[in-house]
């Protein structure tokens, strides 16, 4: 049954890679469980219901995409978009925090009615080779950023914006130890090499007293304070269309750039650039959105974290229903998703993640390999791809790095008179980003 659904033998992975692929990308991204009730609090949500419409939400998108796309990549509540809801629409324009999820469920249903035209599948199969690649590696910088800035080892530094940690803190320590193990075992051609060493960094943690036990059972979380609360009609004003552009254009390339990522490092990607099952997989994430509009959380998008879970062999949709499984299980094991997940106060102000962010720096490594693939004797694809790879970590977003890149791209193919080797879609988005910054900057 597994093989007629998933086409195991097809994607050459078996079961147990699925299997060991999905738990790897649940742990990497557990984090969200907590840190989304936490920021959609500070707008007056109900924690409790936040978390469980996190789960709830996450499951239902990642068995979407399981189903409809037969793809490896879990979607949860965005990062970035989760804070523009707070703090940017509720805390300093004054809307209410149900005006903020009608405005993310109009942007959704946006982008079903998109999904079935079909423009996103579009953009993403317009997009140059070279900044197909870019996107890649620039998204692997930019988890091995948040991996290092998790693991302590890199900090904030006024003079430099970021520098080296204390390497002797018992976090770091915890993470140079996974990353240790980790690393070994890649390099003895153990394939759960991650999956093994987060379980080894959780145990260490438990021994140390670094990571806290606090069980494995928790009592199930209460949705109704935010299920079906959302205004529609109160986010149908001339304020909010601006709010309701803003949900659409992050959710559009964060999610464009992450399929582009992660499916160029599992190999998805044809040779023409194009991406089967473009349609499903995009139409899975607007569902997913508009879900959890319902539920009561922001914007659901893909997770690039998925990327942990195809460097441990996940290839199908199954792996998926591993991660979705287990987002549905967290909300009766609270308390072990939090030992695995959360995070450890350490120092003035930092929030570590010892056990996790190993993880996230080898996948880094994993998806620099696609840099080998830009001609970089070409300046007209070159640069444009180094700014797409070096602004996707240095602004920690996706979409100012694609931004960057669609907008130097154009120019340059056009002053090298080589204009028509842009896409029209291309060239429209280069300009709607011209806009935006303009926009910002009025």
């Amino acid at each position: 049954m597994l093989e007629r659904w998933f086409k195991l033998s097809e994607n050459q992975t078996t079961i147990r890679r699925e299997i060991s692929g999905g738990i790897t990308t649940f742990m990497t991204m557990a984090y969200i469980i907590f840190v989304q009730p936490i920021v959609m609090h500070q707008a007056g949500m109900d924690m409790e219901a936040v978390l469980a419409a996190t789960c709830i939400s996450s499951a239902l998108a990642t068995f979407l995409m399981a189903f409809l796309a037969n793809y490896p990549i879990a979607l949860a509540p965005a990062m970035g978009h989760n804070f523009f809801f707070t703090y940017t629409v509720v805390l300093t324009l004054g809307y209410s925090w149900q005006q903020a999820l009608g405005a993310i469920f109009i942007s959704g249903v946006l982008f079903i009615l998109l999904s079935f035209v079909g423009l996103r599948e579009h953009l993403i199969n317009a997009v140059p080779a070279g900044i197909k690649n870019a996107i890649a590696a620039g998204i692997g910088l930019l988890i091995t950023m948040v991996g290092l800035e998790w693991s302590g080892i890199v900090v904030d530094h006024p003079g430099t914006l970021v520098g080296l940690g204390d390497l002797t803190a018992p976090p770091v320590l915890l993470s140079l130890f996974g990353l240790s193990i980790m690393g070994i075992l890649f390099a003895r051609g153990v394939r759960a090499a991650i999956l093994i060493g987060i379980l080894a960094n959780l145990l260490v943690g438990l021994v140390t007293g670094m990571v806290h036990y606090e069980g494995v059972f928790g009592k199930l979380p209460n949705l109704q304070p935010t299920f079906l609360k959302l205004d529609v009609t109160g986010a149908i004003q001339l304020g909010m269309l601006s709010i309701i552009f803003v949900f659409f254009f992050l959710d559009l390339f964060d999610t464009v750039g992450t399929l582009i990522g992660v499916s160029q490092e599992a190999g998805f990607l044809r040779e023409d650039g194009t991406l089967p099952r473009a349609k499903q997989a995009l139409l899975s994430d607007a569902i997913g959105t508009v879900a959890g509009t319902l539920l009561g959380t922001s914007t659901i998008t893909s997770y690039i974290e998925s990327s942990t879970g195809v460097s441990a062999g996940a290839r199908t949709g199954l792996a998926n229903l591993v991660t979705g499984t287990l987002f549905l299980l967290a909300l009766f094991f609270t308390p072990l998703v939090k030992m695995i997940g959360g995070g450890i106060e350490y120092g003035e102000g930092l929030h570590l993640y010892p056990v996790v962010a190993p993880a996230l720096i080898i996948v880094g490594c994993f998806m620099m390999k696609n840099v080998r693939r830009i001609q970089w004797d070409d300046f007209t694809e070159s640069i444009p791809a180094f700014l797409t790879i070096m602004l996707m970590p240095t602004t920690f977003s996706i979409t100012e790095g694609m931004a960057f890149g669609f907008i130097s791209f154009t120019l340059l193919k056009a002053v090298a008179g080589r204009l028509q080797e842009v896409p029209w879609l291309i060239r429209i988005f280069a300009l709607l980003f011209v806009f935006r910054y303009l926009f910002l900057m009025a």
